[in-house]
């Protein structure tokens, strides 16, 4: 039964990062804390794996159409070191009631920011330098604390404040989880010995292969509907976040 919702659950997570560009993580965990019962530790660690892998494979056919902004991404994932590598270290420290309670804040905030308005026809600007160092402090500090790799704050911004166009945000925002994953991914080394690797393993390999996927036909997705959806889906799971957190620690 484990294996089989591994697979689903993996095939779930590759739809969300392929489609979406984003939110992987926000799904990750949660399925991995109630579905699998991991800890909190646990689940934001293997959670960082699975959408490392996962993310990367819905990049690489994005990169290939040069719909991924390079400078951003790595500007993001350069000047967020601070923040990530430092959220990491501290994050083992925190109460599992902070990283739950936390964790719901942000999926609410991802679910307002996924909701955002349609896209405004103008031509397409770069990021200012004070706008990217204060994504970048941000999305780090998520990434290293809550195992969220930042996509879903970095495609309205791009989007909505300089015009780039949904799939190349998307893009952008896939290879920004993937390069913010894998170094958070090693900040939590102290604790890969607690995590039981085979149910992640599954989780992992299956979302790659359907991220692939969805990275594909994401062109041809019903976008706003998909966005409307997802958003949804955060909130659900950030009232049931909240729900348990109150209900274990209250």
């Amino acid at each position: 039964m484990d294996a089989l919702l591994a697979v689903i659950s993996g095939a779930f997570i590759g739809s969300v990062l392929g489609f979406v560009g984003a939110g992987g993580a926000m799904v990750s965990v949660p399925i991995l804390l109630y579905l699998f019962h991991f800890t909190p530790t646990q689940a934001t660690t293997a959670a960082l794996a699975v959408v490392l892998l996962a993310a990367l494979s819905g990049a690489i056919p994005k990169m290939r159409t040069h719909e991924v902004l390079y400078r951003e991404a790595f500007s993001i994932w350069g000047i967020g070191l601070i923040t990530n590598i430092g959220g990491a270290t501290l994050s083992k420290h925190f109460p599992n009631s902070v990283i739950t309670g936390g964790f719901a804040i942000i999926l609410i905030g991802a679910g307002i920011a996924t909701m955002r308005g349609p896209i405004k026809t103008a031509p397409e600007k770069r990021m200012s330098l004070g706008v990217l160092i204060l994504t970048a402090l941000t999305v780090g500090a998520m990434t290293g604390i809550f195992g969220v790799g930042g996509g879903f704050l970095a495609i309205p911004v791009l989007v909505l404040f300089y015009n780039t166009p949904q799939n190349k945000a998307a893009g952008t925002s896939l290879l920004i989880i993937s390069i913010n994953s894998m170094t958070s991914f090693l900040g939590h080394h102290a604790v890969w010995h607690e995590v039981h690797w085979h149910i992640p393993v599954i989780i992992g390999a299956i979302a790659v292969v359907v991220s692939i996927f969805a990275s594909h036909h994401s062109k041809r997705a019903p976008t706003a509907l998909l966005r409307k959806l997802f958003s949804i889906l955060l909130f659900a799971i950030a009232a049931f976040t909240i729900a348990k957190t109150w209900f274990i620690h209250g």
